[in-house]
């Protein structure tokens, strides 16, 4: 059965990473799992390598897209699932769900949907779902994305203007009972907003930029 790596970029998510490790070290599907800490100053990187993973350490915060390019220097087969650090609730069938049409080749990437996890993060994969930070998809054109190193929060908008302008497969997968840490849950109110609002403007500035 064919593989696949898993490239998690993760800044300070030490409560959340290790059980997502967890579920990824037990999955048949999970070859190698690559954790890059973007300039983490928690204990990211002990949990990420007590728990087996390849961690490529950044001493800076570079963003999420420059992180996510960087993992793609060290991985070994031909299909990246990508997952966020601060998932909650992940399971092995999600993983399942998410990889299989790629490695069965009746899709090129697959993109997951929250749906029954909690309201406000299932509300906003169904009004948006291209923006859902779970992937898979084939090694090959992810690394023909060229624009995706200089993309922090708009990843995910790089990744879908690629698709759009090559007629890349997608397939939507539900992931039932998935969800992730809202930044107003790890930073405080004020903070968190402001997190927030900063991760918008990245994605409209992506936006913006690759309609001109």
């Amino acid at each position: 059965m064919s593989k696949v790596t898993a490239i998690i970029a993760a800044y300070n998510e030490e409560k959340t990473i290790g059980p997502i490790l967890d579920v990824l070290r037990n999955s048949p599907y999970v070859e190698q799992v690559v954790v890059v800490s973007d300039g983490s100053t928690d204990r990211t990187v002990e949990v990420a390598r007590n728990k087996g993973a390849e961690v490529v350490e950044l001493s800076s915060n570079i963003g999420k897209g420059g992180a996510l390019y960087r993992g793609l220097e060290y991985i070994r087969t031909d299909v990246v699932l990508l997952l966020d650090a601060d998932l909650v609730g992940l399971q092995e069938f999600h993983v399942k769900d998410l990889v299989e049409p790629v490695l069965k080749e009746e899709a090129d990437i697959t993109i997951g949907v929250f749906e029954k996890g909690r309201l406000a993060t299932d509300f906003a994969q169904k009004i948006a779902p291209f923006l859902s930070g779970q992937r898979a998809i084939r090694a090959d054109l992810l690394q023909n994305i060229s624009d995706m190193e200089v993309s922090r929060f708009g990843v995910e908008v790089a990744i879908n203007r690629y698709i759009r302008k090559n007629g890349v497969r997608v397939k939507l997968v539900n992931l039932p009972g998935l969800t992730h840490v809202m930044k107003e849950e790890k930073f405080g109110l004020v903070k968190g907003f402001k997190e927030r609002m900063k991760m918008y403007w990245e994605i409209l500035k992506n936006v913006y930029q690759g309609g001109r």
